[in-house]
């Protein structure tokens, strides 16, 4: 049997690149460093930023600037995959692992072409889904070329899987979904209420101007109309209106984005106009905001497996989603929240104002808001698929023998 030195010795090298620094420090924490401590030589690669220096110490793995967009920028894009296929020249690892549309056509066609064996994508959403005419056909290009260099495909939802086969960007042998969807899970243990007292969430709500009798719907993520800001923002005006016997309130938590996806001056003005929106801006940590919160508003036209909808459900609120791939997977109709059609600011209106005001249909939702997060995300079962899948990855290649990679995976 091969021993524990052994194994600690022959650790492979792992890169997990990302377009910017934030996707690698939240959207997958705790993943790096579960890795390193589980036979691989992790190293996190994006764009340079606070964020990627954090991550150093977070997780304990180095990291290496490499600076990438967002946009289309060809001449900048031909640039961040030179110097890619450099750095996997240099660095030789056994798997590269990208996340985000960008680093995914930098990462693998960068990996392919330095002779990387194994090469492994991500797709969490795609912002290709609300394009049209030629910008959509660049980018379909793009996803079908990032995806016939890597070996395989990880749609992180089921939604995200049909739609990939339906618009013919690879064939289904390459695509797998790891566990039961999701990038990275959920730490319940980490988005959890327990960690706030009454007081301090009366003590926040009071800060805020918000009453021990209103009722707070929240959204996370960023403030741009891909995410249906506009919609909620006009539906929660109407369902203000149409409930006057309860005050409502609507708290958003998130930094607008001026340049790619800007909101309506309508909605704009209303944000800043309305007394009982609450803007708050971008926070590191939205757990006290979701703690002083009744239901989570996530109205988006677009996702692959949304970790704000998750973090609700875990913090105990129910959600309402828009019908969409990844939120339909996560809400189920009835139990844990409502799912409403994208774009209909009527239907989110409807669902806005029952939720509010029916009391038993809330606490029927809420109380089961937690534990269907438990029971199917729970994130150290979303590590220990991903660690499984790897070593399989590493037998089949013949990198490992059956036997070690059994032991990897049970130490």
């Amino acid at each position: 049997m091969t021993s524990a030195t052994e194994i600690k010795m022959n650790k492979f090298k792992l890169v997990r690149i990302t377009t910017v620094p934030i996707s690698l420090r939240v959207l997958l924490k705790g993943q790096h460093r579960f890795m390193s401590e589980n036979g691989f030589a992790v190293k996190g690669i994006s764009s340079d930023g606070e964020d990627l220096h954090q991550i150093m110490q977070s997780e304990g793995i180095p990291v290496i600037p490499l600076e990438m967009t967002r946009t289309i920028s060809p001449l900048k894009d031909i640039k961040s995959l030179w110097q890619f296929y450099k750095l996997c020249k240099k660095e030789k690892p056994t798997i590269v692992h990208s996340h985000t549309p960008k680093a995914g056509i930098v990462g693998m066609l960068g990996a392919k072409l330095a002779g990387v064996p194994i090469r492994l994508h991500t797709v969490a959403g795609l912002p290709l889904m609300e394009a049209k005419g030629l910008t959509r056909k660049v980018l379909d290009f793009v996803e079908k070329l990032t995806y016939s260099c890597a070996t395989k495909v990880y749609p992180n939802s089921l939604g995200l899987y049909d739609f990939i086969l339906e618009n013919k960007y690879t064939r289904e042998d390459k695509l797998k979904i790891v566990s039961n969807g999701s990038s990275n899970g959920i730490d319940t243990g980490f988005f959890s209420s327990s960690h706030f007292t009454r007081e301090q969430v009366g003590q926040l709500r009071q800060d805020l101007g918000i009453s021990g009798m209103d009722f707070v719907f929240v959204f996370v993520g960023r403030l741009v109309g891909d995410k249906g800001i506009n919609e909620l923002v006009e539906a929660f005006r109407g369902t203000a209106c149409g409930v006057p016997e309860r005050n409502v309130k609507l708290l958003l938590v998130g930094s607008l984005e001026t340049k790619l996806d800007p909101l309506k001056p309508e909605t704009l003005k209303e944000i800043e106009t309305n007394p009982n929106i609450i803007s708050v801006g971008f926070q590191k940590d939205v757990r006290p905001y979701f703690a002083i919160s009744d239901a989570l508003a996530f109205p988006s036209y677009r996702e692959g497996f949304p970790n704000v909808v998750m973090q609700a459900g875990a913090m105990g609120l129910p959600s309402i989603v828009s019908d969409i791939n990844g939120c339909n997977e996560i809400v189920i109709e009835g139990q844990n929240g409502t799912i409403v059609p994208s774009k209909n600011v009527e239907k989110l209106m409807e669902a806005m104002r029952k939720i509010s005001h029916d009391k038993a249909y809330y606490e029927q939702l809420q109380r089961n808001a937690r534990k269907m997060i438990e029971t199917r995300y729970e994130q150290r079962v979303v590590w220990e698929a991903l660690l499984a899948e790897y070593n399989s990855l590493l037998e089949q290649k013949g990198l490992i023998p059956h036997t070690q990679s059994s032991h990897r995976l049970n130490n």
